[in-house]
Protein backbone atom coordinates (compact mmCIF):
# COMPACT_ATOMS: atom_id res chain seq x y z
CA UNK A 1 0.00 0.00 0.00
CA UNK A 2 1.47 3.17 -1.08
CA UNK A 3 2.53 5.68 1.77
CA UNK A 4 0.72 9.39 1.57
CA UNK A 5 2.51 12.12 2.57
CA UNK A 6 3.53 15.83 2.00
CA UNK A 7 6.77 16.58 0.53
CA UNK A 8 9.43 19.17 -0.78
CA UNK A 9 10.96 18.43 -3.90
CA UNK A 10 14.09 17.83 -2.00
CA UNK A 11 12.35 15.84 0.72
CA UNK A 12 11.45 13.89 -1.45
CA UNK A 13 14.23 12.79 -2.87
CA UNK A 14 16.11 12.74 0.22
CA UNK A 15 13.64 10.18 1.42
CA UNK A 16 14.51 8.17 -1.64
CA UNK A 17 17.84 8.28 -1.04
CA UNK A 18 17.08 6.65 2.60
CA UNK A 19 15.32 4.03 1.09
CA UNK A 20 17.73 3.00 -1.06
CA UNK A 21 20.32 3.42 1.74
CA UNK A 22 23.02 3.87 -0.70
CA UNK A 23 26.93 2.63 1.19
CA UNK A 24 28.63 6.40 0.58
CA UNK A 25 27.52 10.04 0.24
CA UNK A 26 30.01 12.80 0.01
CA UNK A 27 28.48 16.18 -0.27
CA UNK A 28 28.62 19.69 0.09
CA UNK A 29 26.01 22.43 0.38
CA UNK A 30 24.85 25.11 -2.32
CA UNK A 31 21.55 26.31 -2.63
CA UNK A 32 18.99 24.86 -3.75
CA UNK A 33 19.98 21.82 -2.96
CA UNK A 34 21.41 22.00 0.60
CA UNK A 35 18.49 20.52 1.83
CA UNK A 36 19.22 17.07 0.60
CA UNK A 37 22.71 16.37 2.39
CA UNK A 38 21.35 17.59 5.49
CA UNK A 39 18.30 15.64 5.58
CA UNK A 40 20.19 12.47 4.55
CA UNK A 41 22.61 12.84 7.34
CA UNK A 42 19.88 13.65 9.86
CA UNK A 43 18.23 10.22 9.06
CA UNK A 44 21.95 8.78 9.31
CA UNK A 45 22.46 10.49 12.65
CA UNK A 46 18.86 9.03 13.83
CA UNK A 47 19.91 5.23 12.93
CA UNK A 48 17.81 5.59 9.84
CA UNK A 49 19.97 4.29 7.43
CA UNK A 50 23.56 3.57 7.31
CA UNK A 51 25.13 5.88 4.55
CA UNK A 52 28.82 7.10 5.18
CA UNK A 53 28.29 10.87 4.91
CA UNK A 54 31.23 12.17 4.21
CA UNK A 55 31.71 16.38 4.48
CA UNK A 56 34.21 17.84 2.26
CA UNK A 57 35.80 21.61 1.59
CA UNK A 58 34.07 21.85 -2.18
CA UNK A 59 31.87 20.43 -4.48
CA UNK A 60 34.94 19.48 -6.85
CA UNK A 61 36.56 17.28 -4.06
CA UNK A 62 32.47 16.05 -3.13
CA UNK A 63 32.59 14.65 -7.09
CA UNK A 64 36.31 13.49 -6.41
CA UNK A 65 35.27 11.45 -2.85
CA UNK A 66 32.23 10.28 -4.81
CA UNK A 67 34.63 8.72 -7.93
CA UNK A 68 36.94 7.54 -5.07
CA UNK A 69 34.19 5.00 -3.39
CA UNK A 70 32.13 4.20 -6.46
CA UNK A 71 35.91 2.64 -7.68
CA UNK A 72 36.18 1.02 -4.45
CA UNK A 73 32.74 -1.10 -5.03
CA UNK A 74 30.50 1.26 -3.04
CA UNK A 75 26.93 2.71 -4.33
CA UNK A 76 27.69 6.31 -4.46
CA UNK A 77 26.18 9.63 -5.16
CA UNK A 78 26.26 13.18 -4.32
CA UNK A 79 23.97 16.35 -4.81
CA UNK A 80 24.60 19.73 -5.90
CA UNK A 81 23.18 23.10 -8.08
CA UNK A 82 23.92 25.28 -10.40
CA UNK A 83 28.13 26.69 -9.57
CA UNK A 84 29.10 23.91 -7.65
CA UNK A 85 28.33 21.46 -10.78
CA UNK A 86 30.94 23.59 -12.76
CA UNK A 87 33.21 23.37 -9.93
CA UNK A 88 32.83 19.61 -10.51
CA UNK A 89 33.48 19.81 -14.50
CA UNK A 90 36.80 18.14 -14.73
CA UNK A 91 35.33 15.60 -12.44
CA UNK A 92 31.92 14.62 -14.46
CA UNK A 93 34.37 13.62 -17.47
CA UNK A 94 36.03 11.76 -15.23
CA UNK A 95 33.30 9.54 -13.87
CA UNK A 96 31.68 9.33 -17.40
CA UNK A 97 34.66 8.18 -19.14
CA UNK A 98 35.96 5.52 -16.84
CA UNK A 99 32.05 4.14 -16.47
CA UNK A 100 31.45 5.12 -12.51
CA UNK A 101 27.44 4.44 -12.01
CA UNK A 102 27.28 6.83 -9.68
CA UNK A 103 24.08 9.34 -8.80
CA UNK A 104 23.67 12.79 -8.81
CA UNK A 105 20.51 14.88 -7.33
CA UNK A 106 20.77 17.81 -9.40
CA UNK A 107 18.77 20.90 -8.59
CA UNK A 108 18.87 22.94 -11.07
CA UNK A 109 19.65 26.51 -10.84
CA UNK A 110 20.97 29.21 -13.11
CA UNK A 111 24.61 29.74 -13.56
CA UNK A 112 25.47 33.51 -12.47
CA UNK A 113 26.09 36.28 -13.56
CA UNK A 114 24.70 38.43 -12.44
CA UNK A 115 24.58 36.61 -9.02
CA UNK A 116 21.00 34.67 -8.97
CA UNK A 117 20.13 31.48 -7.06
CA UNK A 118 16.56 31.20 -9.29
CA UNK A 119 15.96 28.38 -11.83
CA UNK A 120 16.71 27.60 -14.90
CA UNK A 121 18.73 24.78 -17.21
CA UNK A 122 21.92 26.29 -17.38
CA UNK A 123 24.27 24.34 -15.11
CA UNK A 124 22.45 20.53 -16.57
CA UNK A 125 22.45 21.95 -19.92
CA UNK A 126 26.05 22.78 -19.51
CA UNK A 127 27.13 19.24 -18.46
CA UNK A 128 24.88 17.41 -21.34
CA UNK A 129 28.11 16.71 -22.89
CA UNK A 130 30.11 15.12 -19.86
CA UNK A 131 28.97 11.40 -20.75
CA UNK A 132 26.03 11.50 -17.65
CA UNK A 133 22.85 10.04 -18.29
CA UNK A 134 20.14 12.91 -17.34
CA UNK A 135 16.60 12.45 -16.65
CA UNK A 136 13.98 15.77 -15.40
CA UNK A 137 11.40 15.60 -13.29
CA UNK A 138 8.10 17.90 -13.77
CA UNK A 139 7.04 17.76 -10.18
CA UNK A 140 8.15 16.42 -6.92
CA UNK A 141 6.55 13.05 -7.67
CA UNK A 142 8.48 12.58 -10.56
CA UNK A 143 11.52 13.74 -8.47
CA UNK A 144 10.82 10.73 -6.21
CA UNK A 145 10.03 8.37 -8.80
CA UNK A 146 13.14 9.24 -11.21
CA UNK A 147 15.55 8.78 -7.94
CA UNK A 148 14.51 5.40 -7.67
CA UNK A 149 15.01 4.34 -11.21
CA UNK A 150 18.14 5.98 -10.98
CA UNK A 151 20.33 3.06 -10.09
CA UNK A 152 18.94 -0.07 -11.82
CA UNK A 153 19.31 2.02 -14.84
CA UNK A 154 23.13 2.95 -13.72
CA UNK A 155 24.21 -0.08 -12.87
CA UNK A 156 22.98 -2.19 -15.46
CA UNK A 157 25.61 -4.15 -17.38
CA UNK A 158 25.06 -2.86 -20.34
CA UNK A 159 25.24 0.58 -19.66
CA UNK A 160 27.16 1.81 -16.10
CA UNK A 161 27.37 5.37 -16.68
CA UNK A 162 26.74 7.91 -14.22
CA UNK A 163 23.39 9.52 -13.94
CA UNK A 164 21.48 12.68 -12.82
CA UNK A 165 18.17 13.15 -11.50
CA UNK A 166 17.44 16.75 -12.43
CA UNK A 167 14.39 18.98 -10.28
CA UNK A 168 13.80 22.92 -10.81
CA UNK A 169 15.52 24.57 -8.40
CA UNK A 170 12.71 26.17 -5.49
CA UNK A 171 9.82 25.17 -8.10
CA UNK A 172 9.89 21.67 -6.82
CA UNK A 173 12.89 21.65 -5.09
CA UNK A 174 11.10 23.57 -2.22
CA UNK A 175 7.28 23.51 -3.00
CA UNK A 176 5.60 21.28 -0.67
CA UNK A 177 3.19 18.72 -2.54
CA UNK A 178 0.92 15.34 -1.99
CA UNK A 179 3.08 12.41 -2.75
CA UNK A 180 2.76 8.83 -2.91
CA UNK A 181 5.79 7.05 -1.37
CA UNK A 182 6.40 3.13 -1.74
CA UNK A 183 7.58 0.98 1.15
CA UNK A 184 10.80 0.72 2.31
CA UNK A 185 11.09 -2.97 1.74
CA UNK A 186 10.12 -2.70 -2.04
CA UNK A 187 12.29 0.31 -2.81
CA UNK A 188 15.20 -2.05 -1.58
CA UNK A 189 14.05 -5.10 -4.14
CA UNK A 190 13.23 -2.96 -7.02
CA UNK A 191 16.98 -0.86 -6.42
CA UNK A 192 18.35 -4.42 -5.51
CA UNK A 193 21.96 -4.75 -4.05
CA UNK A 194 24.92 -3.50 -6.14
CA UNK A 195 27.41 -6.60 -6.91
CA UNK A 196 30.67 -4.66 -9.18
CA UNK A 197 32.02 -6.75 -11.31
CA UNK A 198 35.47 -4.95 -11.36
CA UNK A 199 36.39 -2.88 -8.23
CA UNK A 200 39.61 -1.16 -6.42
CA UNK A 201 39.08 -2.95 -3.28
CA UNK A 202 39.12 -6.64 -4.51
CA UNK A 203 42.76 -8.49 -3.78
CA UNK A 204 42.35 -11.35 -5.86
CA UNK A 205 41.86 -9.09 -9.09
CA UNK A 206 43.93 -5.71 -8.87
CA UNK A 207 43.18 -3.39 -11.33
CA UNK A 208 43.88 0.69 -11.75
CA UNK A 209 40.49 2.90 -12.82
CA UNK A 210 41.73 5.89 -14.71
CA UNK A 211 45.01 4.96 -16.07
CA UNK A 212 47.02 6.90 -18.62
CA UNK A 213 45.34 5.41 -22.07
CA UNK A 214 48.09 5.84 -25.30
CA UNK A 215 46.36 7.00 -28.31
CA UNK A 216 46.01 3.25 -29.97
CA UNK A 217 43.17 2.64 -27.01
CA UNK A 218 41.25 5.93 -26.15
CA UNK A 219 39.47 6.36 -29.01
CA UNK A 220 38.15 2.71 -28.50
CA UNK A 221 37.57 3.50 -25.40
CA UNK A 222 35.45 6.70 -26.36
CA UNK A 223 33.27 4.53 -29.11
CA UNK A 224 32.44 2.09 -25.82
CA UNK A 225 31.32 4.86 -23.81
CA UNK A 226 28.96 6.05 -26.57
CA UNK A 227 27.51 2.55 -27.19
CA UNK A 228 26.56 2.25 -23.73
CA UNK A 229 25.23 5.72 -23.89
CA UNK A 230 22.91 4.12 -26.48
CA UNK A 231 22.30 0.80 -24.94
CA UNK A 232 21.22 3.05 -22.02
CA UNK A 233 18.10 3.50 -24.13
CA UNK A 234 16.82 0.12 -23.90
CA UNK A 235 17.55 0.38 -20.22
CA UNK A 236 15.53 3.00 -19.22
CA UNK A 237 12.46 1.95 -20.98
CA UNK A 238 12.81 -1.50 -19.48
CA UNK A 239 13.15 -0.07 -15.95
CA UNK A 240 10.34 2.50 -16.03
CA UNK A 241 8.10 -0.56 -17.20
CA UNK A 242 9.10 -2.21 -14.26
CA UNK A 243 8.78 0.82 -12.36
CA UNK A 244 5.12 1.22 -13.68
CA UNK A 245 4.34 -2.37 -12.74
CA UNK A 246 4.91 -1.68 -9.26
CA UNK A 247 3.64 1.64 -8.58
CA UNK A 248 1.56 2.63 -11.92
CA UNK A 249 3.27 5.64 -12.64
CA UNK A 250 5.66 6.77 -14.80
CA UNK A 251 6.73 6.61 -18.30
CA UNK A 252 9.81 6.77 -20.81
CA UNK A 253 11.58 9.30 -22.97
CA UNK A 254 8.85 11.94 -22.51
CA UNK A 255 5.20 12.53 -22.11
CA UNK A 256 2.91 12.99 -24.45
CA UNK A 257 -0.39 14.86 -23.45
CA UNK A 258 -3.38 15.18 -25.73
CA UNK A 259 -0.73 14.84 -28.71
CA UNK A 260 -2.78 11.96 -30.89
CA UNK A 261 -4.58 14.57 -32.78
CA UNK A 262 -2.94 17.67 -31.96
CA UNK A 263 -2.15 20.65 -34.50
CA UNK A 264 0.39 22.76 -32.17
CA UNK A 265 2.73 21.08 -29.96
CA UNK A 266 4.78 22.42 -27.10
CA UNK A 267 8.08 20.26 -26.17
CA UNK A 268 9.13 21.32 -22.39
CA UNK A 269 11.23 20.35 -20.08
CA UNK A 270 10.85 20.51 -16.44
CA UNK A 271 8.10 22.32 -14.01
CA UNK A 272 6.87 24.34 -16.77
CA UNK A 273 5.57 21.41 -17.98
CA UNK A 274 2.23 22.17 -15.89
CA UNK A 275 2.00 25.41 -17.02
CA UNK A 276 1.80 24.07 -20.48
CA UNK A 277 -0.88 21.56 -19.87
CA UNK A 278 -3.02 23.94 -18.15
CA UNK A 279 -3.05 26.12 -21.06
CA UNK A 280 -3.56 23.19 -23.68
CA UNK A 281 -6.58 22.56 -21.65
CA UNK A 282 -8.15 25.61 -22.07
CA UNK A 283 -7.51 25.57 -25.24
CA UNK A 284 -9.56 22.31 -25.90
CA UNK A 285 -12.35 23.91 -24.49
CA UNK A 286 -11.72 26.69 -27.03
CA UNK A 287 -11.60 23.94 -29.88
CA UNK A 288 -8.22 24.36 -30.69
CA UNK A 289 -5.79 21.36 -30.87
CA UNK A 290 -3.03 21.66 -28.74
CA UNK A 291 -0.48 19.15 -27.06
CA UNK A 292 2.02 19.17 -24.60
CA UNK A 293 5.40 16.83 -25.24
CA UNK A 294 7.00 16.74 -22.10
CA UNK A 295 11.01 15.94 -22.22
CA UNK A 296 11.54 13.35 -19.66
CA UNK A 297 14.82 11.92 -20.28
CA UNK A 298 17.55 13.96 -22.28
CA UNK A 299 20.76 12.28 -22.01
CA UNK A 300 20.36 9.79 -23.73
CA UNK A 301 18.96 11.87 -26.28
CA UNK A 302 15.68 10.04 -27.70
CA UNK A 303 16.14 11.58 -30.90
CA UNK A 304 14.13 9.01 -33.85
CA UNK A 305 11.16 8.79 -31.25
CA UNK A 306 10.84 12.80 -30.72
CA UNK A 307 10.69 13.32 -34.39
CA UNK A 308 7.84 10.40 -34.24
CA UNK A 309 5.67 11.49 -31.82
CA UNK A 310 6.06 14.98 -33.58
CA UNK A 311 5.39 13.87 -37.29
CA UNK A 312 1.47 14.45 -37.00
CA UNK A 313 1.37 18.05 -36.30
CA UNK A 314 2.18 21.73 -38.02
CA UNK A 315 3.70 22.98 -36.21
CA UNK A 316 5.97 22.67 -32.94
CA UNK A 317 7.50 24.95 -30.37
CA UNK A 318 10.58 24.35 -28.73
CA UNK A 319 11.50 25.86 -25.10
CA UNK A 320 14.37 26.13 -23.65
CA UNK A 321 15.25 27.19 -20.45
CA UNK A 322 18.84 27.29 -21.08
CA UNK A 323 20.71 30.26 -23.48
CA UNK A 324 23.27 28.78 -25.49
CA UNK A 325 25.42 31.60 -26.93
CA UNK A 326 25.55 30.26 -30.12
CA UNK A 327 23.53 32.46 -32.09
CA UNK A 328 21.04 29.53 -33.09
CA UNK A 329 19.18 28.73 -29.91
CA UNK A 330 19.01 26.46 -27.32
CA UNK A 331 19.91 22.60 -26.39
CA UNK A 332 16.46 21.51 -26.86
CA UNK A 333 15.87 23.72 -30.09
CA UNK A 334 19.41 22.64 -32.02
CA UNK A 335 18.83 19.06 -30.75
CA UNK A 336 15.22 18.33 -31.71
CA UNK A 337 15.14 20.36 -34.95
CA UNK A 338 18.34 18.29 -36.12
CA UNK A 339 16.37 15.22 -35.50
CA UNK A 340 13.43 16.38 -37.75
CA UNK A 341 15.67 16.93 -40.55
CA UNK A 342 17.31 13.56 -39.98
CA UNK A 343 13.89 11.81 -39.65
CA UNK A 344 12.56 13.53 -42.92
CA UNK A 345 9.69 15.49 -40.70
CA UNK A 346 8.57 18.37 -42.11
CA UNK A 347 6.56 20.13 -39.29
CA UNK A 348 7.79 23.84 -38.94
CA UNK A 349 9.48 24.21 -35.92
CA UNK A 350 9.75 27.56 -33.93
CA UNK A 351 12.48 27.59 -30.55
CA UNK A 352 11.66 30.09 -27.78
CA UNK A 353 13.83 31.10 -24.62
CA UNK A 354 12.09 31.52 -21.57
CA UNK A 355 11.90 31.28 -18.06
CA UNK A 356 15.73 32.08 -17.57
CA UNK A 357 17.01 33.15 -13.65
CA UNK A 358 13.22 32.03 -12.61
CA UNK A 359 11.51 34.56 -14.77
CA UNK A 360 7.97 33.82 -14.41
CA UNK A 361 6.39 31.52 -17.11
CA UNK A 362 2.59 31.81 -17.42
CA UNK A 363 -0.28 30.10 -18.83
CA UNK A 364 -0.93 33.57 -21.01
CA UNK A 365 2.63 32.87 -21.88
CA UNK A 366 1.69 29.26 -23.22
CA UNK A 367 -1.17 31.21 -24.89
CA UNK A 368 0.87 33.36 -26.87
CA UNK A 369 2.99 30.97 -27.99
CA UNK A 370 0.25 28.90 -29.35
CA UNK A 371 -1.13 31.67 -31.31
CA UNK A 372 1.86 32.58 -33.05
CA UNK A 373 2.00 28.81 -34.17
CA UNK A 374 -1.38 28.55 -35.80
CA UNK A 375 -1.28 32.61 -37.56
CA UNK A 376 2.29 31.06 -38.82
CA UNK A 377 0.17 27.88 -40.14
CA UNK A 378 -3.25 29.42 -41.25
CA UNK A 379 -2.22 32.80 -42.33
CA UNK A 380 1.58 32.55 -43.09
CA UNK A 381 2.98 35.18 -40.52
CA UNK A 382 6.35 35.07 -40.32
CA UNK A 383 8.19 35.27 -36.47
CA UNK A 384 11.92 35.32 -35.46
CA UNK A 385 13.23 32.34 -33.86
CA UNK A 386 14.57 32.32 -30.87
CA UNK A 387 12.31 34.66 -28.86
CA UNK A 388 13.18 35.47 -25.21
CA UNK A 389 9.29 35.37 -23.73
CA UNK A 390 8.57 37.12 -21.01
CA UNK A 391 11.04 39.34 -21.29
CA UNK A 392 10.97 43.26 -20.19
CA UNK A 393 11.70 45.29 -23.45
Amino acid sequence: MAIRDRMSGNEAVAYAIKQINPDVMPAFPITPSTEIPQLVSTYIANGECDTEFIPVESEHSSMSATLGSEAAGARSLTATSSCGLALMWEELLVAASNRMPCAMALVNRTLSGPININCDHTDGMGARDTGWIQIYAENNQEAYDNFIQAYPIAEDVRVHLPIMICQDGFITSHAVENIELLEDDKVREFVGTYKPEEFLLNPGKPMSVGPYSVSNYAMEARKNQALAMEAAKDVIIEVADRYRELTGRGFGFFEEYKTSDADYVMVIMGSAAGTAKQAVDDLREQGIKAGVLKLRVFRPFPAVQIAKALAGSKAVAIMDRCESYNTNGGPLGSEIMAALFREKVSTEAVNYIYGLAGRDFTVESVYGIFDDLKQHVEQGKEFDQFRYIGLRE
